[in-house]
């Protein structure tokens, strides 16, 4: 995209597509708690018919030493509205980028999706830190 294109993006426009997610540190660090997070309105493009695909997203994780701010997430995710990209690729490369932001305790990532063509697909994935991984 030219500098030109860029220029004449809306304001939300320009934020989602330099939308990474952005941390904070944890108020309560060495407290494990849990943090869950519903994004009902998602929408990506299927990389084989061209159709939308829409879903809600469940975010649960356990922070280690940093959060994620939810205005960042809000941002990520409506980047991926004219990605095409598989229901399967989607969740995992959401729990990727979610590990790398963060580096939770653990995580788990769901994405429920809307039927289409009499077919109801729910991708679920989790990651949990190892015992070596862990903080000190």
């Amino acid at each position: 995209m030219s500098e030109n294109q860029v220029s004449q993006l809306k304001y939300g426009e320009r934020e989602i597509q330099e939308g990474k997610l952005v941390t904070f540190p944890n108020p309560r660090p060495g407290r494990v708690y849990n943090i869950s997070i519903t994004l009902p309105e998602f929408t990506c493009q299927c990389p084989f018919s061209g159709y939308p695909d829409f879903a809600t997203i469940y975010i649960n994780y356990s922070p280690d030493e940093t959060v994620v701010e939810l205005k960042t997430i809000k941002l990520y995710i409506n980047s991926y509205r004219d990605r095409y990209i598989s229901h399967e690729e989607t969740i995992n490369q959401i729990l990727d980028d979610f590990v790398t932001a963060c580096d939770p305790l653990a995580i788990k990532i769901k994405g429920d999706y809307y039927p289409r063509g009499n077919v109801h697909t729910v991708v679920e994935v989790k990651h949990e830190k190892t015992s070596s991984e862990e903080s000190p």
